[in-house]
């Protein structure tokens, strides 16, 4: 997910309600002419455009009927979708986090739409996301957009990318020492998603799939490799909070204190457009560099998009969801910065040098274990005060499994 989850419980009687909605009719208005279909899209990312297009293009396809958008905040998203998902007046259409799908496929508060899987886009569809939208072999939500993480630098210091990972990092130490008061890579505290390239570029995982359980492997040798790469990042060459969150960094880009940052692509007119006295140049953007070349494996940011069991008019709903998997509607997102959710649609985000370093970091892009209890990993905040602890000078492996006995008894719970 690429903002941060708030406090979120789906245990007890919220779980058991919303399992107790799959096949449910909800609302009380007869599906055809006249009903009106709810589409909950979170945040200001889905532009403009492509909100006209689906209200439009959706009431041309279904005369007499409408489609409603109502925006959601990030904050707190998931209590709510816990609460309104299972009521009486669920909205028809929600987006969530590709972090958060997990935990709404699994408990039955989203329609099953295996049949529809090829119709709206098949095997071209993002495959991390897919994994993410489907449990127990049943397909509930589709891709809606993605965004890989890329490096932003700062033109006068950077125009040339590292080839490899320990360039990468090289680089960011020697830029630090040799422009005192800047962080040569700002690395906040709590920046999990961008330590996770580091975890994986050196063959460890956050968790695997063993049976019925999972097995946390950030205390295995690959893991800490990775994890001493990111602490050493941290101590030597930012200067970034190391309890910081890594909500803006292209603030310290922009105020000339920070030569490079890390952030999803959907950053850079944030960092092209600085508000601030003597703001930096528009940035050469690069793909964060693998272990032996080639892009590295990102975190892939972004959401999922399904409909409600409790929908009153699921035939309208797949037909609005269709017109949101649809090559017009994606391409939209395409032309705004934005990863589509279809691979043959990666051309649309142009070809410029941003645009080629967007197509590489998303080409392998991954997710968080696709576990239905994955989202309470992340409300517990559990990987945001194990990473406050390794910037501030931890053992790494004492810390890894401490935090691998917390994130078993999670996931296993």
């Amino acid at each position: 997910m690429k903002k941060t989850l708030g406090a979120m419980a789906l245990l007890g009687a919220s779980a058991v309600a919303l399992a107790g909605c799959a096949g449910g009719s909800g609302g009380t208005s007869p599906e055809g002419e006249g009903a009106e279909i709810r589409v909950w899209l979170v945040g200001a990312d889905t532009p403009q455009d492509a909100r006209d297009y689906l209200k439009e293009t959706f009431e041309e396809e279904n005369p007499g009927s409408t489609l409603t958008i109502e925006e959601q905040s990030w904050d707190g998203l998931v209590d709510k979708l816990t609460t309104s998902l299972s009521s009486s007046d669920s909205p028809d259409i929600v987006e969530f986090g590709n972090t958060q799908a997990p935990a709404f496929t699994s408990v039955g508060a989203l329609l099953d739409i295996s049949d529809m899987y090829e119709d709206l886009g098949g095997d071209d569809l993002l495959p991390g996301f897919v994994e993410a939208g489907s449990f127990d072999g049943a397909f509930y939500a589709p891709p809606l957009y993605a965004g890989a993480r890329v490096v932003f630098a700062d033109p006068a210091y950077v125009t040339e990318a590292p080839a490899t990972l320990d360039d990468y990092i090289a680089q960011a130490k020697e830029l630090a020492g040799a422009n005192p008061g800047k962080s040569g890579i700002y690395f906040a505290g709590q920046d999990w998603y961008n330590a996770l390239p580091f975890i994986w570029e050196n063959g460890g995982e956050i968790a695997v799939q063993d049976g019925d359980e999972w097995d946390a492997q950030l205390s295995s040798p690959e893991s800490v490799k990775g994890l001493q790469q990111v602490q050493d990042l941290m101590t030597t060459a930012s200067l970034a909070p190391k309890d910081g969150d890594n909500a803006e960094p292209w603030t310290p880009y922009c105020e000339g204190s920070s030569i490079q940052f890390s952030a999803p692509n959907w950053a850079l007119g944030l960092a092209s457009e600085c508000d601030t006295d003597n703001p930096p140049a528009a940035p050469f953007v690069y793909a964060l560099p693998g272990m032996d070349g080639g892009a590295a494996q990102v975190f892939a940011g972004g959401s999922n998009v399904g409909i409600s069991a409790r929908s009153a008019n699921p035939d309208l709903a797949k037909s609005a969801l269709e017109i949101i998997l649809s090559d017009e509607f994606q391409t939209i997102y395409g032309e705004n910065g934005l990863i589509p959710a279809k691979k043959s649609l990666a051309s649309t985000l142009g070809d410029t040098p941003e645009a080629q370093a967007f197509t590489a970091a998303a080409g392998d892009a991954k997710l968080t274990p696709a576990s239905p209890n994955w989202a309470e990993v992340e409300a517990a905040r559990i990987l945001e005060d194990f990473f406050v602890k390794i910037a501030q000078g931890g053992d790494v492996q004492a810390l890894a499994e401490e935090v691998d006995t917390k994130i078993e008894d999670i996931l296993n719970g």
